[in-house]
């Protein structure tokens, strides 16, 4: 599975990819309790982050204007609370 730093963020995709590997080896039942309880953590940040993401691209398609030009914008990390 992918440590992840405070700085470090995966793209939406490998996020996804991500969770996908800590479902299969929750559902797998080999492993401990600890070792399932970090995954589990790792999993619910990586979901927070994928959260993040789509929120994003939310806003992003929300700001198309009628001729379909992208405006640009800029928004606060802090704006969205997850």
């Amino acid at each position: 599975m992918v440590k992840e730093t405070k700085n470090q963020e995966l793209d939406f995709e490998s996020v996804v990819l991500e969770l996908e590997k800590i479902a299969k080896a929750l559902e797998s039942g080999d492993l401990s309790l600890e070792e399932s309880l970090n995954q589990y953590e790792q999993g619910v940040k990586l979901i927070k982050q994928g959260q993040k993401q789509l929120k994003s691209a939310e806003l992003r398609i929300a700001k198309l204007t009628q001729d379909g030009e992208l405006e640009e914008f800029h928004f606060d990390k802090e704006e969205i609370n997850f």
